[in-house]
């Protein structure tokens, strides 16, 4: 396993695995490159919360079911979402691991209601100046979310950091549109990159325990919060871009 002699040495080699990842190439494999077809803000914002959401399991399988929601919607997200029928919406068939159909079916509904009652998805995600991360911003666009009728079922799709969950999904798709690089989107620019925090799953947390960056094992709240300290410490301005390092390290078996 590779060593490092200092704190500064192991910023160094983050630095360089960030600037090895954060690369165009990087989209053709990853998620991402579902919002990166899209031209107008709200089909970029839609395309991304919606690919975020199933982002769990083989990345392949995840673009090719992004891919296939993005068809059922007529590849004009916003447009089925706030002008699509019950009837249109009714005959929706999709599966991705536990999300499907009726999961499906109430997200559109729900964003037709953020998007028409709510101004849209950024400003239902909109941080307060004394918040220095975005835990609440999260559990108060997850109330937002819920507040029409829902199946209980879906609840399990948005993560809730009340309950001591990282929320590894939601805090991708904030990462997606607020940093502004060679792959993220840089959509939203009220949110400071400062607030994020990085998407844990369990390539970044296998590797953040081999760099010493945390010590708990466990992928929570609390293992977050002890994540991003240590991000932080190396650059306050924008921690997260460290993601890139501890993902593509972990995904591509480059660190031992």
């Amino acid at each position: 396993m590779k060593r490092f002699n200092s704190k500064n040495d192991l910023k160094n080699f983050l630095d360089e695995m960030y600037i090895k990842y954060n690369t165009k190439s990087f989209i053709e494999k990853d998620p991402i490159q579902i919002p990166h077809k899209f031209n107008l803000r709200e089909d970029i914002e839609i395309s991304a919360f919606l690919t975020s959401i199933i982002s769990w399991g083989n990345r392949k399988t995840i673009i090719i079911n992004a891919n296939k929601m993005m068809s059922i919607m007529g590849n004009t997200p916003y447009d089925f979402i706030i002008n699509a029928n019950k009837k249109q919406i009714d005959r929706i068939s999709f599966v991705h691991r536990t999300f499907n159909s009726d999961d499906l079916k109430f997200f559109i509904y729900s964003l037709k209601n953020i998007y028409l009652n709510h101004g849209g998805l950024e400003k239902v995600f909109f941080s307060r100046e004394n918040e220095d991360k975005m835990f609440e911003s999260i559990s108060r666009f997850r109330d937002i979310f819920f507040s029409i009728e829902f199946p209980e079922r879906t609840l399990k799709h948005i993560s809730n950091p009340l309950k001591k969950s990282s929320c590894k999904r939601i805090n991708m798709f904030i990462r997606w549109m607020v940093r502004d690089c060679k792959v993220d989107l840089g959509l939203w620019k009220n949110i400071p990159k400062s607030k994020l925090s990085c998407p844990l799953d369990t390539h970044t947390l296998r590797i953040s325990q081999k760099l010493g960056l945390v010590k708990r094992k466990t992928n929570d709240l609390l293992t977050l919060n002890e994540l991003d300290k240590s991000l932080r410490s190396f650059d306050q301005e924008d921690p997260v871009k460290y993601d890139f390092a501890l993902f593509g390290l972990g995904v591509e078996n480059e660190f031992y």
